[in-house]
C-alpha cells in the first residue's frame, strides 16, 4: 500500500512538474503536500499573473541566474522554456509573451497554471496527500528507503525506492514553503548555504523614500555602490516605499545589496534619473529650458525636468529657493540640480523579511548533487528539485523555469538506471 517507486515532497511548481513526469513514465508516485492544496506560491507569482518562464534563448538564462548557472545546463537540455510552453497548452492554458520576453498564461490568472498541471497529474493518475507533513527521511547505509510522514497527529512510515524534495525555499511561509527541505537535507548530510531573502524590497535611511512613497519611475537606471565602489546596475522600473525601494530593478539588485549587508559593507544605491542623457548633454538642456523660460518659477521649471513629487525633495535637499525666477538660478544650483538628477542617492540599511521575499537565495549546495540527473552525491536515491537548491535568478520567469527544469531531470532519473 505504502510502497512507491518515487516520493515527491512539495505541490509547488516542481513538485507537480516532478510528480507527472514519473507518472507519466509509468512510475508509481506519491506527491505529499503540507498544505491544504497544491501550487500556493505559484498563484500568488508575477502579482498573481504567474510568470512561466522566459522566451529568451538558453544561453541568455545564464547571465540571469546565480551563484552557479552552468549547473543547469543538462536541466535545460532535458527540458526547457518551450517544453513547459507546450504542456501547458495541451492542457488548456494558452500563453502570451510579454515585454523581456516574460511568458504569462493568456488570461493573466495563475490559477489557470496551477489547473492545467493539476489536469496533467491527475491525467496521470498521480496519487496526492495534501495536509501531511514530512518528519524526516528514513536513510539506511547512505540510501533513502523512506519517509515519516504525519497527518492529523498520526505518524506513518512510507517506503520508496526514490525520494524528490521539492520543498522550496523560506519565501512567502504563508504559503507553506518554510525551510523544510533544507532541514532534512543537512539531517541527510548535506552542505546548506545560508538561506537569505532575494528579489526582496530594501530599506533605506532618512526619510526621502518616504517622502516619495508611492512614486513610479520608468527608463531609469539604478547602480548598487559597496564602500564606494560601483558594483552591479540596472535600467527600468522602480518604485518608492514608506521604507524604501522597491520595482523590478530594485528586486534584481537585491541579491546582491542583501550579500553586502550581511557583510557589513556599506550600501549605497544611485539612481540616475536621466540615464539617456549624459552630464554635458543634461546641462545643455537645462540651459535651453531656463533660457526659454527665465521668468517662470523654478518650481515651476522643474516640471519639465521630474515628475512633480520628485520636485519639493530636489528644492529641499539642495537648498534652492522654488519661487524665484529661472533667470535667477546661479551656475553652481544649476550644477546640483544636474548631479542630483544623475546621482539620486540612498543609503541602504536593511531589506524586508522572507515573508517579503520574491525568492530564497541560499539552499543545498550545487557541488554535493549531480548536475546530471540532480541526485544528491551522499544520499543514494535522493533528488533535489526547485528552490530547495543554492540557485536564484532575477525576475523575468527565470526562477520557474530553474524548477521546471530541475523537477523533469530528476523524474527522468528516478525513471531511468544510471
Amino acid at each position: 500500500m505504502n510502497d512507491y517507486d518515487v516520493v515527491v515532497v512539495g505541490a509547488g511548481a516542481a513538485g507537480l512538474i516532478a510528480a507527472g513526469r514519473v507518472a507519466e513514465l509509468g512510475g508509481k508516485v506519491l506527491l505529499i503536500e503540507k498544505m491544504e492544496r497544491a501550487g500556493r506560491k505559484l498563484l500568488i507569482t508575477g502579482k498573481g499573473r504567474c510568470n512561466i518562464t522566459n522566451d529568451a534563448p538558453q544561453s541568455d538564462f545564464y547571465d540571469h541566474i546565480y551563484p552557479n548557472s552552468r549547473f543547469l545546463k543538462h536541466a535545460f537540455a532535458t527540458f526547457f522554456s518551450g517544453d513547459i510552453i507546450r504542456l501547458l497548452e495541451k492542457y488548456g492554458t494558452e500563453t502570451i509573451v510579454e515585454r523581456g520576453g516574460r511568458v504569462f498564461p493568456a488570461s493573466n490568472s495563475s490559477a489557470d497554471v496551477v489547473k492545467a498541471l493539476l489536469k496533467w497529474v491527475n491525467a496521470n493518475h498521480v496519487e496526492i496527500r495534501y495536509g501531511h507533513q514530512v518528519e524526516r527521511m528514513i536513510t539506511i547505509a547512505g540510501e533513502v528507503k523512506g519517509l515519516l510522514v504525519k497527518a492529523n497527529g498520526k505518524a506513518t512510515n512510507i517506503t520508496c525506492r526514490n525520494v524528490i524534495l521539492c520543498t522550496g525555499g523560506c519565501s512567502y511561509p504563508a504559503t507553506g514553503s518554510t525551510g523544510d527541505g533544507y532541514r532534512m537535507a543537512k539531517k541527510a548530510g548535506h552542505t546548506i548555504e545560508t538561506p537569505r531573502p532575494a528579489l526582496v524590497p530594501v530599506e533605506t535611511e532618512g526619510d526621502m523614500a518616504q517622502r516619495l512613497q508611492g512614486l513610479s519611475l520608468k527608463n531609469v537606471k539604478a547602480i548598487v555602490w559597496v564602500s564606494g565602489k560601483k558594483l552591479k546596475e540596472e535600467f527600468g522600473e522602480m518604485l518608492f516605499t514608506h521604507f524604501g525601494l522597491t520595482g523590478p530593478i530594485i528586486l534584481s539588485l537585491s541579491r546582491f545589496i542583501v550579500d553586502e549587508l550581511l557583510k557589513g559593507h556599506k550600501v549605497e544605491v544611485s539612481v540616475d534619473l536621466k540615464p539617456a542623457l549624459d552630464e554635458v548633454k543634461l546641462d545643455n538642456r537645462l540651459l535651453r529650458d531656463l533660457d526659454e523660460n527665465g521668468k517662470r518659477k523654478i518650481d515651476n521649471l522643474f516640471r519639465l525636468w521630474l515628475p512633480s513629487s520628485l520636485i519639493p525633495v530636489f528644492l529641499k535637499e539642495l537648498n534652492i529657493d522654488g519661487q524665484k525666477e529661472g533667470h535667477q538660478l546661479q551656475a553652481k544650483e544649476r550644477k546640483k540640480i544636474l548631479m542630483m538628477m544623475k546621482d539620486l542617492r540612498f543609503r541602504v540599511n536593511g531589506f524586508r523579511p522572507f515573508k517579503e521575499a520574491i525568492i530564497t537565495a541560499g539552499g543545498v549546495v550545487t557541488g554535493e548533487i549531480n548536475a546530471k540527473t540532480m541526485e544528491s552525491k551522499l544520499v543514494k536515491n535522493l533528488y533535489f528539485a526547485g528552490e530547495v537548491i543554492d540557485l536564484d535568478a532575477d525576475t523575468g520567469g527565470f526562477n520557474l523555469q530553474l524548477a521546471f527544469s530541475t523537477a523533469w531531470l530528476a523524474a527522468q532519473s528516478c525513471m531511468t538506471p544510471h
